[in-house]
């Protein structure tokens, strides 16, 4: 089936941007709903943001007005614009998509990339 793999993480100054990439391959139907997460030094994960194959997005209060999520179909490259970091950004973040190998929503299975660290300091 499918495997995502995160890239474009780094450090950055606080105000600074990033651009984090997620790109899927392997043998698949289609992608539905992708999701970005993060996890920062002894917290739990949380929900960064989600677009639909339809490109409705959806952004966790944190994120709204700084962050864009997007997708490119037809590479299976999906996108996190993080635009005036802050140091409370600092995480791992993770791309999460749902991939199917047929038409069939049953064949539907969540996948998660490795992640890429975001680190935001001076």
């Amino acid at each position: 089936q499918g495997q995502l793999v995160e890239s474009g993480g780094g450090l950055v100054q606080p105000g600074g941007s990033l651009r984090l990439s997620c790109v899927a391959s392997g043998t698949f139907y289609n992608i539905g709903y992708v999701y970005w997460y993060r996890q920062a030094p002894e917290k739990e994960r949380e929900y960064v943001a989600r677009i639909t194959g339809r490109h409705n997005k959806h952004y966790a209060d944190f994120a709204q007005g700084r962050f864009t999520i997007s997708r490119d179909n037809a590479n299976n490259t999906f996108y996190l614009q993080m635009n005036n970091l802050k140091p409370e950004d600092t995480a791992v973040y993770y791309c999460n998509a749902e991939i199917c190998a047929t038409y069939l929503s049953r064949s539907c299975r969540d996948h998660w990339g490795q992640g890429t660290q975001v680190t935001v300091s001076s």
